[in-house]
């Protein structure tokens, strides 16, 4: 919390609503659990990604191999 006793106020990822970085907020950063899904469904579907180079090798491949 910062110094003026305020909470820090973030911006929800999904659809840019404040939300309060407290213990009460559960789905922080995310203002609800519908954008906190919208998020992962996102992800899921490979819409996000992190950058940077691909592994070596097929994930699938290594599987198999089990």
């Amino acid at each position: 919390m910062p110094s003026s006793g305020k909470p820090l106020i973030v911006k929800c990822p999904t659809c840019k609503h404040p939300v309060p970085w407290t213990a009460e907020q559960p789905f922080k950063p995310f203002c609800c659990e519908r954008c906190k899904l919208i998020d992962l469904g996102e992800w899921a579907m490979e819409e996000k990604r992190i950058p940077g180079e691909p592994l070596s090798g097929d994930i699938d491949d290594e599987d198999e191999s089990l």
